[in-house]
């Protein structure tokens, strides 16, 4: 049965009046830091056969390249598999038209160095070391050596500019990567500490070269908005994730909100799935429709449920 609306999840009237209002809890997936309660990553739902996909991936040390709609957990699969192997968080490259292979590897200050070494010298200190200067990106940051691979999320590849995924093939095929500013210094400053993409801990750069021990897990996100050279698509492993049926959509929602929330949810997920036969809608856009519903939400309100489940193609 579904649950009446409440008269108080108004929390936001509209007439000018102020009120400390209470808010209630966020969705689990809504929820960040210390307010997650140390609960972990929120569940993740694969098919046996996609999860051997992942499998073949991790064996073969290859790029997992992930396609399909929108809302198809793409993104939140690199979360999983950093859970389930244990291999700490996970470093996120979101690509825009601006992205380069330059960037994702590191960046250097030049500008703050030239500032910070001349007030060294005015005051009479030691010059700063060029390795404070330097700053691993995401994929720099993956190549680093260690005992164990890290995750990265290469996210929406197909954003980028055309000749990214050509960019990223020797380093893919070869693990390595030169900081040439490094790379010039004497010998006697062979050895440079330089800071990671996602921690202040400096990791040790020899002769301006890293070169990982370990290949990273490499997860690619894309939603099929452009083709992929031949060249590219050889060297990752493909998995395409399918939009979720009923059924599934029924365990995730369960998986989310626990399963007391099937028994409200027949009459949204029946409108969820009537909408996406017409328009493209997320898995998330479900989730938030029957997180509202089962708090009491009035969904009826008029054009409340079309501001959840609205369409995420064409002009908005």
């Amino acid at each position: 049965m579904n649950p009446e609306p409440t008269a108080d999840w108004r929390l936001f009237k509209g007439d000018g009046s102020r009120h400390r209002a209470v808010l209630p809890p966020a969705p689990p997936w809504r929820r960040f830091g210390p307010r997650r309660g140390g609960a972990g990553p929120l569940p993740y739902l694969i098919a046996p056969e996609h999860a051997d996909v992942v499998s073949a991936a991790l064996h073969l040390r290859r790029p997992l390249l992930v396609t399909g709609p929108a809302g198809t957990g793409k993104s939140s699969l690199a979360r999983a598999v950093a859970h389930e192997l244990d291999l700490g968080e996970v470093l996120r490259w979101p690509v825009n038209s601006r992205a380069g292979v330059q960037d994702a590897l590191y960046r250097y200050d030049a500008i703050g160095r030239l500032r910070e070494t001349t007030l060294s010298r005015d005051r009479g200190e030691a010059e700063p070391s060029i390795g404070s200067f330097v700053r691993l990106g995401p994929l720099g940051t993956a190549l680093v050596p260690g005992p164990r691979p890290r995750v990265l999320l290469v996210d929406e590849l197909d954003k980028g500019d055309v000749d990214l995924p050509n960019d990223l093939l020797t380093v893919f095929e070869e693990g390595v990567f030169e900081i040439p500013e490094l790379a010039r210094l004497p010998e006697a400053q062979s050895v440079v500490e330089v800071l990671p993409a996602d921690s202040n801990d400096p990791v040790r750069v020899e002769r301006g070269k890293v070169l990982c021990t370990e290949f990273p897990v490499v997860v690619i996100t894309s939603n099929g908005e452009r083709d992929f050279p031949p060249a590219f698509l050889r060297r990752c492993v493909r998995l395409d994730l399918p939009t979720p049926d009923e059924e599934r959509l029924r365990a995730i929602v369960a998986a989310h909100l626990g399963d007391e929330s099937l028994a409200g949810v027949d009459e949204v997920l029946r409108e969820f799935l009537r909408r996406r036969g017409r328009d493209e809608l997320a898995t998330d856009q479900l989730l938030n429709a029957v997180f509202l519903r089962t708090g009491g939400v009035d969904l009826d309100a008029e054009g409340l449920l079309d501001a959840v489940l609205h369409q995420l193609g064409g002009t908005v």
